[in-house]
């Protein structure tokens, strides 16, 4: 059976690498190369410029706005909606009051919940965030005449034309967004954990809050660390530029306050025709992912649990 057991490896890696290395490596070798030129993307001419473009991005104000506002999104939008989904899940698996066949239970009507939990996912991004967009419109907006029906009218605020509240209201979009695929993911990951760890716990005399952080968050830590890499990938990738492509005026405003480094990548690329410039800021995106993933997986790092 060891006769020709590594050509047989090597004839099923073959393919997938070589698309790998067309599709994805390949791009970015190309990237890195154009970031030490002046092309404009729009003829195929350029030359050398060294490190100039780096130089250039290092003392780019517009930049370093950028880079704050998708820091702080991967810092906060993985936290919030995981968090969220962590809760709900585990009200819908093990949150609910105890019955006579089971001591362990989740909230009645559980499986209705997660159908509308997971409802925004099916949805495209462009499309929530053009429904939010008209929720949060100042003047015929749900949100202001709902202030407005309930006599709290000098509380309607201007929400994606006010430079403090624009990035938070992209944030509640993606959260809304996205929170529906981790509940349905943790409560698959939930309803694997064997019933008689909540038993025993709930007879020792637990509380349904020392359950989740003694049993059920170490028993899923795998997937919630997964989970925090791709959100962190999320907020720093398409969906962060999309939100704040469709929603925002300008779009990136007001005064660069949603302005993230993907839409500055793109806007750098099409709108100024800087694409050597452009792809600079893509490395930089790069690195900041890669470093992300790389502290993430690092400090979540915990001794694997087996049940």
């Amino acid at each position: 059976m060891q006769h020709g057991k590594y050509r047989f490896i090597v004839g099923f890696l073959v393919a997938p690498l070589a698309l790998y290395a067309i599709f994805v490596i390949w791009p970015f070798a190309q990237s890195i190369y154009y970031s030490f030129t002046d092309w404009t993307g729009l003829s195929s001419d350029f030359k050398m410029v060294g490190f100039d473009n780096y130089s250039r991005m290092l003392d780019d104000d517009i930049f370093w706005k950028s880079l704050q506002h998708s820091v702080l999104l991967a810092l906060l939008l993985p936290l919030v909606t995981l968090g969220l989904a962590l809760f709900f899940a585990f009200m819908l698996n093990v949150g609910g009051r105890r019955r006579k066949n089971a001591a362990v239970a989740g909230v009645r009507g559980s499986a209705f919940y997660k159908v509308a939990y997971f409802f925004p996912q099916v949805l495209s991004i462009v499309i929530v965030a053009l429904l939010f967009q008209f929720a949060f419109n100042p003047t015929s907006g749900m949100l202001n005449a709902t202030l407005k029906a309930v006599g709290l009218k000098s509380l309607q605020p201007d929400w994606l034309g006010d430079p403090d509240l624009a990035l938070y209201c992209v944030m509640v979009v993606l959260i809304w967004s996205t929170v529906g695929f981790f509940v349905v993911l943790f409560s698959a990951g939930m309803a694997s954990i064997p019933k008689d760890f909540y038993e025993a716990a709930l007879l020792d005399g637990a509380s349904r809050i020392t359950t989740f952080f003694k049993i059920t968050l170490p028993l899923l830590w795998d997937t919630v660390q997964s989970g925090w890499v791709y959100m962190g990938i999320l907020a720093l990738g398409v969906e962060a530029f999309t939100a704040v492509q469709v929603m925002t005026v300008g779009p990136g405003g007001p005064d660069y306050s949603t302005t993230v480094l993907p839409l500055y990548v793109y806007q750098t690329a099409f709108r100024d025709a800087q694409a050597g410039y452009a792809t600079t800021i893509g490395v930089g995106l790069l690195i900041v992912t890669m470093l992300f993933a790389g502290i993430v997986m690092k400090l979540g790092r915990r001794e694997r649990l087996e049940f």
